[in-house]
């Protein structure tokens, strides 16, 4: 979580098994190093800094679920989501996360900043 703040896609993707999946529920599924990496690119490109809150962690076995708050600035435009993310795990990698959240309420920041 914690290496999202460094807004660096070629660092992310090592995170990731080699046939990794990342499914941000509101967009397909991507799958392997190279399409993660410009998935995750184009994804925080307009990103100027983010953290993210760990609220609630729990294990077990392979499978990680993390309830946190993404706290993401697009230049002056600041977002808070609610988000959460289920890992599953191989070899200390992440073979599969899903990540679920309101994809209006991350919208929505940039609609008000228009009006």
């Amino acid at each position: 979580m914690a290496a999202w703040s460094n807004l660096n896609a070629e660092a992310l993707v090592e995170y990731f098994s080699e046939d990794g999946i990342y499914y941000n529920m509101p967009a397909q599924p991507v799958q392997g190093h190279e399409n993660l990496k410009l998935f995750i690119e184009g994804f925080i490109a307009p990103w100027t800094k983010t953290t993210w809150e760990i609220l609630h962690i729990i294990g077990d076995g392979d499978v990680v679920v993390v309830e946190r708050i993404d706290r993401t600035e697009v230049g002056h435009i600041k977002v808070d989501l609610p988000c959460c993310g289920v890992f599953e795990m191989r070899d200390g990698k992440i073979k599969i996360w899903r990540d679920y959240f309101d994809m209006a309420t991350y919208t929505k920041a940039f609609a008000k900043d228009k009006n």
